[in-house]
C-alpha cells in the first residue's frame, strides 16, 4: 500500500511553522514507499479543508516519472522543474506552494496532503488547477496516500 510522510507535522500533527505563510512558507519534503505494481507516475495535491463541502487547493504537482519517490523542501515556483515535474496553480492563481495561513482568529485548519499514483502518464495541461488535475487523473488512480495535519497562527496556539 502507497505510503507518504513528511516531517512538516510534528507528533500532534500540527504543522512546522516554516512550511506555513507565517514564515517560510516553503514546501516541505515529502516521501513516499510502496507504490502498486501498476504504478506509471503520480500526482500530488495540497489543500485546505476550509469545511466538509470546500476544499482550497494550496499545491498541485503532476507529471512525477515513476522513478521518484521524493519531493525535496523548497521547491520553486516554477512551472517546470529541472526532472521534468511540473507545478499547477493554486487556488490563489499562482504557480507553486501556497503554506497553511489561516485567519488569525480562526480555530485549526485542517489540511491535506494526497499523492495519487497512475496507471498510466495522463496528459494534464500547462499551469492545471488542482480542480483540472484532479479530473484528469481520476480514471487513472491505482492508489491513493494521504496525510493530514492542522494549523492555527502561533499567537492563537500560545493563548
Amino acid at each position: 500500500m502507497l505510503k507518504l510522510t513528511t516531517d512538516a507535522l510534528d507528533a500532534f500533527g500540527f504543522f512546522d511553522p516554516r512550511y506555513t505563510a507565517e514564515m517560510d512558507n516553503s514546501s516541505p519534503e515529502l516521501k513516499w514507499s510502496d507504490p502498486p505494481a501498476d504504478c506509471k507516475g503520480y500526482a500530488l495535491t495540497f489543500e485546505d479543508l476550509i469545511n466538509s463541502q470546500n476544499e482550497f487547493t494550496l499545491w498541485v504537482v503532476y507529471a512525477i516519472p515513476e522513478s521518484i519517490s521524493h519531493l525535496p523542501a523548497g521547491i520553486p515556483p516554477q512551472e517546470i522543474l529541472p526532472n521534468g515535474i511540473r507545478q499547477g496553480l493554486n487556488g490563489f492563481g499562482k504557480l507553486g506552494y501556497a503554506g497553511p495561513n489561516p485567519a488569525p482568529k480562526d480555530p485549526p485548519h485542517a489540511y491535506r496532503f494526497r499523492l495519487f499514483a497512475l496507471n498510466q502518464a495522463c496528459k494534464i495541461p500547462s499551469r492545471a488547477t488542482g480542480k483540472t488535475v484532479l479530473g484528469l487523473i481520476r480514471p487513472h488512480t491505482s492508489e491513493i496516500a494521504e496525510l493530514k495535519g492542522r494549523y492555527q497562527r502561533q499567537l492563537q496556539r500560545a493563548g
